[in-house]
């Protein structure tokens, strides 16, 4: 089987959660790991080794219409991804989780403190991104195997400009094509968002029994100073996004004050 969506992201949003509810449902088959890596780290093994990671189904196998894909959040910030996707399976289905970029960068550098990669500061850390990040880029692109750890893993705030990473994407997919959620929806009603991705893929409801968070990290809440100083950042980044996409998230709101007023779930 070929993939038939992709969660390309983001990090830190819920990807894992959303695809372990997809992929219990009878007509989602999922692929031998969530985060198979293809397009982005092993893009060099080639098609026949990316297939090799999706079940395979002989013609008379008895849940006919099943579908399967995988989930890799790096997908929608790797600079070559959305090409190659493009190129490999030009009809798949594009799921996307967007998440306040605060809170985002925050659970990402405290992941990346709990995997061992970050010993800095989260002042710190955001402090010394853009050296971090400098020229990164530019090697991702000139050689294809080339694997950036910071790139990867120290893009707290980089990750968090989802305007540029979704018009990369919209220039080779058309915007029907990509499905945007908003995770703080998803991690309030997971019921009600499961129900309108099952009804993007052409699937019929399933009634979930039970919702658990996967990958959830206990730490101490963020700097109010700091959130002030991500909310200046983050805000005309969102605006931008807000206007391009015809609806109002709700991030640009000062530190304590949460706004629902004007999110939307699905877009």
């Amino acid at each position: 089987m070929a993939p038939d969506f992709l969660i390309i992201g983001v990090q830190r949003s819920g990807t894992t959660s959303l695809y372990n509810y997809l992929i219990r449902h009878p007509k989602i088959l999922g692929a031998l790991v969530k985060e198979v890596h293809f397009f982005d780290l092993f893009f060099h093994k080639g098609i026949n080794w990316y297939l090799g990671n999706f079940p395979w189904l002989p013609q008379n196998y008895g849940n006919q219409g099943a579908i399967t894909g995988e989930a890799s959040p790096y997908y929608i910030f790797h600079p070559l991804v959305p090409t190659r996707v493009a190129a490999t399976f030009p009809s798949v289905k594009i799921i996307l989780l967007l998440r306040n970029p605060i809170n985002r960068a925050y659970s990402h550098y405290q992941n990346e403190v709990r995997l061992g990669f970050e010993h800095l500061s989260f002042e710190q850390a955001i402090d010394q991104e853009a050296a971090r990040l400098d020229g990164e880029t530019q090697k991702i692109i000139q050689d294809e195997r080339y694997q950036s750890v910071n790139h990867r893993h120290f893009s707290y705030l980089s990750r968090g400009v989802y305007i540029d990473q979704i018009k990369n994407w919209l220039e080779v997919f058309p915007r029907e094509q990509i499905l945007i959620a908003k995770s703080e929806d998803f991690f309030e009603s997971p019921q009600i968002l499961l129900g309108k991705v099952l009804s993007w893929l052409n699937l019929p409801e399933w009634d979930y029994p039970k919702f658990r968070v996967h990958n959830r990290l206990e730490y101490q809440k963020i700097n109010p100073i700091t959130q002030d100083r991500l909310h200046a950042y983050f805000e005309p980044y969102n605006n931008a996004l807000y206007d391009f996409l015809g609806v109002n998230f709700g991030w640009n709101a000062p530190s304590g004050y949460k706004d629902r007023s004007t999110a939307s779930s699905l877009v």
